[in-house]
């Protein structure tokens, strides 16, 4: 009997784990809901296929994090594989994006090790010159900009806050 009880138990506190805990797929999560919220303002119908689709274009417009995410989930042209109708059902039925993400992170554990990158909000030379050369770099990379000659910090530095009155931009990924 008390074998029998030890097991429920077992059973029960196994099942009462989630694979990754809520919160844990911030790519997947913030990226599906993107999408879903897209579509939920644009159509009063959700159906697979228009679901499917919707996730294709969006997934087609993406870059880091989320360009990793849409391989992962065969949405990119590149993917070898293709699990979207595993996205496109439940979004479709409504289920909540934390749970689509759980059950992908059953099957690809890397959906949700996936996390955005650190992000800068200050682009003044005190904030630009706290960081790393290694850094600047990556901002200037992620503009598609490269500093070619620069060897002190502050070269960077300028740089970056010259591209920056040029583009649009009030954060930048580092």
């Amino acid at each position: 009997m008390l074998l029998l009880l030890l097991s429920l138990c077992m059973v029960l506190l196994l099942r009462a784990a989630p694979g990754s805990p809520a919160g844990d797929c911030e790519v997947c999560e913030g990226f599906l809901q993107r999408v879903y919220d897209s579509l939920v303002s644009s159509h009063r119908e959700l159906s697979p296929p228009l679901v499917e689709e919707q996730l294709v274009r969006t997934c087609s417009g993406v870059q880091g994090k989320e360009s990793r995410l849409c391989y992962y989930l065969g949405a990119s042209s590149d993917a070898a594989t293709r699990i979207t109708a595993s996205v496109a059902r439940p979004l479709a039925s409504h289920v909540p994006v934390d749970k689509i993400c759980q059950r992908l992170s059953s099957t690809d554990k890397q959906i949700c090790e996936l996390k955005y990158e650190q992000q800068l909000w200050d682009l003044s030379s005190g904030g630009l010159l706290r960081l790393r050369v290694a850094q600047l770099k990556r901002v200037l990379a992620s503009w598609g900009e490269e500093c070619r000659g620069c060897l002190e910090k502050h070269e960077f530095v300028s740089l970056i806050q010259e591209k920056a009155r040029h583009r649009d931009h009030h954060h930048v990924d580092l």
